[in-house]
């Protein structure tokens, strides 16, 4: 491509990339010559494309996503790939094939995943803005680790064409940056219709951020302040809520009464889907090549034992039992219904309220390989599966901190008010900043 070359050789102590580009091309345009990232779950054509797995070690699309063409095509310089738990199954980037990422507000504490290196590359002055993606709050989680913004955007807005896909109906690429302006910003350039995306919807976003909420209604759900959340980290998203109160919007107590399923229900929707679009990993189409002269039973078994992670491979079959004969019902269809339940107590809120504000997560970030138990760290998503299952969507932005260690608050909206939580965001970031 004809146009403006730099050179991108980052200090990655944190290990935030799995692959560098020494050299960037890049054009005229909204973007020119800004460094973005692009997590490596989203295919970017002739650059190695692995979603932190070793059954995709050495595979190089042979195509862009959407995204990736919308910032070559903003003149953005696309600097590398960042790392992230394996197919994007995790909260900690630990689940990584290839190490995990540190978190450079304290290289003892992970950075969050599942897009962790995006995180962490920006926290880390590697770049200003990256691209990951969210699936149960996987661009939300390390925002609030790593003290810095991303928005989890309304399902649809945002083409997943070149998306490797975990679960269909839950993910959603989106911005993460330093600043609210600079989510915004990015968002401006990959939010649009994709004919190539079945789900997409026709939603550009040209909205620039405005920090006036005089007499916006905020509900402050009981459920995202009880068991399970921190005391202290309630306590700094407590005050800022009243920054926002501060600043002229109004409070307005309300209840998610669905949470107490939203978790299951989620972990039910995303293992089913899991099971299902990871089949394509059987060394013939994708992964190493299978062994022929072994049936083809072995031969699969041994390709994607060898080649997926512990979680990867549990989640797999966890989602391969719900849909079993005789269980389809038990589990999948009851979450089905579940997250339906969730989003009629989202919808019924927002016929109320404007935007809805909690906590990011409930705690800080962990210690490396403090959470070795699947469950325990299955819990650290309550906060944040809600708006998934939903489809609707979030921000996190920074608001304080607690043991020395950013905090995230979450501003949640209707579906396609992207633009009013990521006004929310920046009114309060104005406020403090």
């Amino acid at each position: 491509m004809a146009g403006y070359e730099i050179c991108f050789e980052p200090d990655d102590r944190y290990n935030a990339f799995l692959t560098t580009c020494k050299k960037v091309t890049y054009g005229p345009g909204k973007l020119t010559g800004v460094a973005v990232a692009v997590k490596d779950n989203i295919s970017t054509k002739g650059i190695e494309t692995t979603c932190a797995s070793k059954i995709l070690k050495g595979y190089i699309p042979p195509y862009n996503a959407h995204v990736v063409e919308l910032l070559m095509q903003s003149g953005a310089a696309i600097v590398g790939k960042t790392n992230m738990d394996e197919f994007g199954m995790g909260t900690t980037t630990e689940n990584s094939a290839f190490g995990p990422t540190l978190n450079p507000c304290d290289t003892s504490r992970v950075p969050g995943g599942s897009s962790g290196g995006s995180a962490a590359a920006i926290a880390g002055g590697m770049v200003r803005m990256a691209l990951g993606t969210d699936t149960g709050g996987s661009i939300r989680c390390p925002a609030a680790f790593c003290g810095i913004v991303g928005l989890k955007p309304t399902y649809g807005r945002v083409s997943r064409y070149g998306l490797i896909a975990y679960a269909n109906s839950l993910e959603q690429i989106g911005p993460m940056g330093r600043t609210v302006t600079d989510v915004s910003t990015l968002m401006g350039v990959i939010a649009g219709y994709d004919r190539r995306d079945s789900t997409s919807y026709n939603k550009p976003y040209t909205h620039t951020p405005r920090a006036d909420i005089k007499g916006l209604k905020v509900g402050i759900p009981g459920e995202y302040f009880g068991a399970g959340v921190d005391p202290k980290v309630a306590t700094v998203v407590n005050s800022a809520i009243g920054r926002l109160e501060e600043l002229g919007a109004t409070t307005v107590p309300c209840s998610i009464p669905s949470m107490e399923y939203a978790l299951a229900a989620y972990y039910v929707t995303c293992t089913c889907e899991a099971s299902s679009n990871l089949a394509r990993f059987d060394g013939v189409r994708y992964g190493p090549a299978a062994d022929t002269k072994k049936s083809w039973h072995d031969a699969y078994r041994e390709v994607r034992r060898a080649g997926f992670g512990t979680e990867v491979r549990r989640r797999i079959m966890l989602g391969t039992f719900a849909l079993s004969s005789g269980y389809y019902g038990k589990y999948y269809a009851k979450a089905q219904v579940a997250r339906e339940n969730v989003k009629r107590d989202f919808a019924r809120i927002f016929s109320e309220v404007d935007v809805i504000a909690g906590p990011t997560m409930p705690t800080v970030a962990f210690k490396l390989g403090e959470k070795s138990d699947p469950l325990s760290m299955y819990l650290s998503d309550i906060l944040t599966v809600p708006v998934n299952l939903a489809g609707i969507p979030a921000i996190s932005v920074p608001c304080g901190k607690v043991e020395g260690m950013p905090i995230g608050l979450q501003i949640m909206g209707r579906p396609f008010e992207d633009e009013r939580v990521i006004d929310v965001a920046y009114a309060y970031e104005q406020e403090v900043t």
